[in-house]
């Protein structure tokens, strides 16, 4: 099993630390998994939330090819909707080039009420404009010379991209997908799979399964790890560690729930329509976060990859380098590959 950093959030507690602060911060935070093993990192896109989030993840991601050496630099994900696709993909390839080819490009709709209204664009829309995106980039990065795109929301004439990707045809597209029938489509596009954040063991390695079976049918070989898994991850060795580290889960929880949802309430298909109140919420971290001592954490793990997963995001909302360091030598190498 391989293990990668998801998210680059950070909470509110008590006295927040500037944004300068906390970028930093995050910065030393994956040049530390780096050296312990990690082996990629993928960085969320979220404006307007008052809680820290990366909102220039192909910024910071330039930044960070300078400073590691190997691994590789994740999107998940760019929300499509909100961009000039020609300025997307020179930005995209820019980061390809100067990184030695590790990046991995995820790209989505969109889910959050809040980023949407404050963008002043209206969410009936997302799909349409994700959809006509994606064929620019895809034209973008394989036409043979210079190309023209006329679609209902973006208009080029004779364009060129500059500079091409370093990795041919273009870096990895990554999708976030769920159900089966998303699943199937992913693999057929010739996507690779983020699984979301929630889900039993047994219920994720269903979907691996299906994702795997709709590549092979596809006529590829599948490659265990196209297929990442997220869990949010916090080392507890006390009673009040736990319950302090559930409780900073469920409130991150409760922030993104809030941001994502409309003055109305859910709607059919948001993505967290199904969340719910605290005692759910509490439920769900208790099925789905990784949250314990190295060794249950350890043995929790080792149900994942019995399930199928090869390929495992962690998300620290407080970023802590400590349970990062634990991680990183009590954890990691008992999933290494033998040599």
């Amino acid at each position: 099993m391989r293990f990668g950093l998801f998210g680059g959030a950070r909470t509110s507690t008590g006295e927040q630390p500037s944004d300068s602060q906390q970028i930093h911060e995050f910065i030393d935070y994956v040049l530390e998994a780096e050296d312990l093993g990690f082996e990629s990192v993928f960085l969320v896109e979220h404006h307007f939330t008052g809680f820290g989030q990366i909102s220039a993840a192909l910024n910071l991601l330039s930044y960070l090819a300078a400073r590691t050496r190997r691994m590789r630099l994740g999107t998940a994900v760019t929300v499509l909707p909100w961009h000039n696709p020609a300025l997307l993909v020179e930005q995209a390839a820019t980061v390809d080039v100067v990184s030695g080819g590790r990046l991995d490009l995820g790209i989505g709709r969109g889910y959050r009420h809040t980023e949407f209204a404050g963008f002043c664009m209206s969410m009936d829309e997302a799909e349409a404009r994700y959809q006509e995106c994606l064929a620019f980039i895809r034209a973008a990065w394989t036409s043979p010379g210079r190309f023209s795109h006329h679609g209902t929301y973006w208009h080029y004439d004779n364009v060129v991209i500059e500079p091409a990707p370093l990795q041919r045809p273009h870096p990895p597209l990554w999708i976030g997908a769920n159900s089966e029938a998303s699943i199937v489509k992913t693999a057929r596009d010739g996507m690779n799979l983020l699984i979301a954040q929630h889900g039993t063991p047994e219920a994720v390695g269903t979907k691996i399964a299906a994702f795997r079976h709709a590549v092979e049918a596809a006529g590829r070989t599948y490659d265990p790890f196209s297929a990442g898994v997220t869990r949010a991850l916090h080392v507890a060795h006390t009673a009040a560690e736990r319950d302090r580290q559930h409780e900073l889960r469920i409130r991150f929880m409760r922030n993104v729930q809030d941001l994502s949802l409309p003055p109305s309430g859910p709607v059919a298909g948001n993505h967290f329509q199904g969340h719910g109140d605290a005692e759910n919420m509490r439920r769900m971290t208790e099925t789905d976060a990784l949250i314990g001592t190295p060794e249950e954490i350890v043995a929790r793990l080792k149900v994942y990859e019995a399930a199928g997963v090869r390929h495992m995001l962690l998300m620290d909302v407080g970023g802590s380098l400590e349970a990062l360091r634990i991680f990183g030598r009590e954890i990691l190498p008992e999933f290494r590959e033998p040599v």
